[in-house]
């Protein structure tokens, strides 16, 4: 890394209002300080009042900014994903206890469940497999 590039530390005088809203945002756009925050707001600012070059600044922007929102989305999807694999194993536990069911028996609803999925392209509800149980 050049000399130039590596990262000083200097005096900054901000607003305590703005301070705040740096606080509040800068985990949102999935930066890991205040500084990382304020740097990438610095070379936003800069790009926009450079933008003799536009296309070369939009290219690097653009990309980074859906990512910035692709990987809050997974993040989310996956925190998600975990609580309702949780609640499933909750439920599955909760069944086992109160039900009798073979290994057999298990073994072919598992089989017909994969084919209701792929048919229903993984749409089934509670109500469909009550029916499904009872006329089955």
């Amino acid at each position: 890394m050049a000399e130039k590039d590596l990262k000083r530390k200097f005096a900054l005088w901000i607003r305590p209002s703005l301070l705040e809203e740096v606080d509040s945002l800068y985990q949102k756009d999935n930066c890991a300080s205040r500084s990382e925050f304020m740097e990438k707001a610095l070379q936003f600012y800069i790009g926009y009042l450079t933008c003799n070059h536009a296309q070369d600044y939009l290219a690097d922007v653009i990309p980074s900014t859906v990512k910035g929102i692709m990987d809050e989305t997974a993040n989310r999807m996956g925190r998600l994903l975990f609580k309702m694999a949780v609640e499933q194993a909750v439920t599955e536990n909760i069944l086992a206890a109160v039900c009798s069911v073979d290994q057999q028996d298990l073994t072919r609803l598992r089989g017909e469940c994969v084919e209701e999925i792929r048919k229903t392209n993984g749409m089934i509800s509670f109500d469909k497999a009550l029916s499904w149980q009872r006329d089955g």
